[in-house]
């Protein structure tokens, strides 16, 4: 499981250096990702935000995410094959079994959406509490301990805190898997001015930057 870690933090990083094309359009980033996901139940303090973030990868939304479908996801929103490729092999073998506790191993590796609280790793920000649900203390917490420069922005060297602030001790795939997510997010959705916007990371919690990013790699390709 170590070997597939590092290989997705390795190709991550590749990936990070060579999509500088990815980045959202500055138009876009001043929106705030208002239109996202469209959710189709009743908002509620006590929704599971997690599950949200997870269902843009249910591509036929049956519940359950196969390594097929993450792969499609991550080519959705602009990720290359060979990083697409190592995402879906870490993702799903990596949350399947621990969404589907007391059932049998698959070999296909499905990820259950309905208890993806359940695979939520460790050295994180604390935004999901152990339900899956949006702690906003700890989302602004993340601005309020490193966003030094901007009050609602983070610089390249503050993400690099940050990451640094969460990591736990002996916690080998939470920090990979931690930084990973950060260091991609800081490259596709970076501004201009290269900072971080509070609200772009909020779309992440909630799943709507998915879409977002989605829908500026879809109008890329149609243009060129």
């Amino acid at each position: 499981m170590h070997i597939l870690l590092k290989l997705l933090f390795w190709l991550s990083i590749l990936y990070i250096n060579m999509a500088s094309s990815s980045s959202l359009s500055s138009d876009t980033k001043q929106q705030g990702f208002v239109c996202g996901i469209e959710d189709k139940e009743q908002n509620s303090v006590h929704e599971n935000v997690l599950q949200k973030h997870a269902a843009f990868f249910d591509v036929n939304k049956d519940g359950l995410i196969y390594p097929w479908e993450t792969f499609r996801a991550m080519r959705e929103i602009g990720s290359g094959v060979l990083l697409s490729t190592a995402a879906a092999v870490f993702i799903n073998v990596g949350l399947s079994q621990s969404t589907r506790p007391g059932k049998f191993p698959s070999l296909l590796f499905p990820i259950e959406v309905k208890n993806i609280q359940l695979g939520k790793h460790g050295s994180d920000s604390g935004a999901y509490d152990s339900e899956g649900r949006f702690v906003e203390s700890k989302f602004e917490e993340i601005f309020m301990k490193h966003a030094h420069t901007h009050p609602n922005a983070l610089t390249r060297d503050e993400l690099d805190e940050l990451i640094k602030a969460n990591r736990e001790p002996k916690d080998i795939k939470g920090r990979i898997g931690g930084c990973v997510e950060w260091k991609i997010l800081y490259k596709l959705a970076k501004d201009k001015n290269g900072l971080l916007q509070k609200e772009t990371v909020r779309g992440v919690y909630d799943g709507t930057l998915f879409e977002v990013l989605k829908n500026e790699h879809a109008k890329r390709r149609s243009s060129s």
